[in-house]
């Protein structure tokens, strides 16, 4: 059986090595590879695929675009409004978003005190699903700190239609004050400049989704702090993703083990 990984870029993409370490342990012979997939190419991707394929882990600039090619959607990935996840079904491609159980997954592995305000810095589909994912936990008030604060609409429309009816707030990355219990990044390294690592020194915990580059500036202002890292997020939602798509249980200390090492390695080259 075939899975992949799509997007554009996608070179970076660990989610080879974690799922491959999955098949490892389990001993299936199936393949896992990355396939560079354009805005607007995923229909035509899918067109060609045959039976022999079973899934695709799906990041920027795809995860909104995949809606509309599914058959069936699930209940999460109707609520972001993204699907990070297409399992290729018999009776038709089936999507799913397991950024959103994920980054819970992420949080409360390295935190579990209460929180109540977020700051979420940039305004994508990815700063939707962790947007989500806290206020599942129970954030109550979060701010999105953007560039383009147009940009940002659907985003703020997916986190305040949470069931808890949260308050959503729009404000400027370039200006405005970070505050709250969580700091979340979803925003390039090099974006990440002196002023708004300083505008950030004051909120507890950092989650950074980022995994490459690591560390990333704010990541490494972090070194005192609780940081969630973007190798977490990885490997918690590849873990959601393997089982939808092998129906096996994921084990999850060994594709931690190999993405820390793939991660390692990047680092020593660098």
């Amino acid at each position: 059986m075939k899975c992949a990984v799509l997007g554009d870029p996608i070179s970076h993409s660990l989610s080879p090595v974690l799922h491959r370490a999955g098949y490892d342990a389990h001993g299936l012979a199936w393949e896992y590879d990355t396939q560079l997939v354009a805005s607007g190419g995923l229909g035509a991707f899918l067109a060609g695929l045959d039976d022999s394929w079973r899934g695709l882990s799906l990041t920027m600039p795809l995860k909104r675009e995949a809606l509309e090619l599914a058959d069936r959607v699930s209940e999460t990935a109707v609520a972001a409004r993204a699907a990070n996840t297409l399992v290729l079904a018999d009776d038709g491609v089936h999507a799913d978003n397991t950024d959103v159980p994920g980054a819970e997954a992420a949080v409360r592995e390295r935190f579990d005190g209460s929180i109540g305000t977020v700051t979420i810095l940039g305004g994508g589909a990815t700063a939707a699903s962790t947007g989500l994912a806290l206020a599942r936990l129970g954030a109550r008030t979060f701010r999105l700190l953007v560039r383009s604060p147009e940009r940002a609409t659907e985003t703020a429309a997916v986190i305040a239609a949470h069931p808890s009816g949260p308050r959503v707030e729009v404000g400027s990355l370039l200006a405005d004050p970070v505050l709250g219990d969580i700091v979340v990044s979803t925003i390039p390294a090099a974006a990440q400049d002196e002023a708004l690592i300083a505008r950030c020194g004051d909120v507890p915990v950092v989650f950074e989704v980022l995994y490459d580059p690591w560390p990333t500036p704010l990541a490494a202002s972090a070194a005192d702090r609780i940081l969630v890292a973007g190798l977490d997020l990885l490997v918690h939602q590849a873990a959601l993703q393997f089982r939808e798509f092998t129906g096996l249980a994921a084990p999850l200390a060994a594709m931690r083990e190999a993405g820390e090492t793939a991660l390692a390695a990047r680092q020593v080259g660098t």
